[in-house]
């Protein structure tokens, strides 16, 4: 009989527990894992999908190590909805009004 000790059993996650420690949307994620920038999912029957948890622990340690930067500012002053004012037509329009 094979010794059990000797190769390690890989540790699996369901959807729900990886929720859990990635705070990310199931999309973000998806969309993640297609740009190969997330551990893959796989299929373990026709209606289950499970993440390697030790893939999913590196990821974390390499997010943590090498920071992401912070997304550039949108400019509200191309917004086609609520635009934004310039500053001398605001500041009018409150004196007309005082």
């Amino acid at each position: 009989m094979a010794d059990r000790n000797s190769a390690p059993m890989k540790r699996t996650i369901r959807r729900q527990q990886l929720r859990e420690i990635v705070p990310l949307a199931d999309s973000t994620i998806y969309e993640m894992e297609q740009r190969g920038e997330f551990p893959r999912r796989f299929a373990l029957s026709p209606r289950c999908v499970v993440w390697d948890l030790a893939e999913v622990e590196a990821w974390l340690a390499s997010r943590r190590s090498a920071p992401i930067g912070r997304a550039q500012a949108p400019d509200v002053r191309q917004r086609r909805s609520r635009p934004v004012r310039e500053p001398d037509r605001a500041q009018a329009a409150a004196s007309k009004a005082g």
